[in-house]
């Protein structure tokens, strides 16, 4: 998958385009997205990682033998958590204080 999509006459870099934003990354033990990367391997589909906006899952398509989770690069959309079928996904808000702060828009 390319971390670069073109957007009419120009091309937006996925990754650049999240240094916009503001985060405020909580520690791990409180981490918001938690993902059971050991059920992701009975998928056969990988809706997450064709879903996710913020490109924070990489797994085979990126020739992986295991589920590759980054949490701190989420957006909070929730798409994720939606698109598991495999309930490897447990989403909550971010404790108070932490998370995302969109700054551009």
């Amino acid at each position: 998958m390319s971390e670069s999509i073109k957007l009419g006459l120009f091309t937006y870099d996925i990754k650049n385009g999240l240094g916009l934003i503001g985060y405020n990354v909580d520690e791990h033990e409180h981490a918001h997205i938690i993902v059971e990367t050991s059920k992701c391997n009975d998928c056969s589909h990988m809706m997450c990682v064709w879903g996710c906006p913020a490109q924070c899952y990489n797994f085979r398509d990126q020739g992986l033998k295991e589920m590759k989770f980054q949490y701190e690069d989420c957006v909070e959309c929730g798409t994720c958590y939606i698109m598991c079928d495999q309930g490897a996904v447990s989403w909550n808000h971010p404790r108070g204080g932490f998370g995302i702060t969109y700054s551009q828009g």
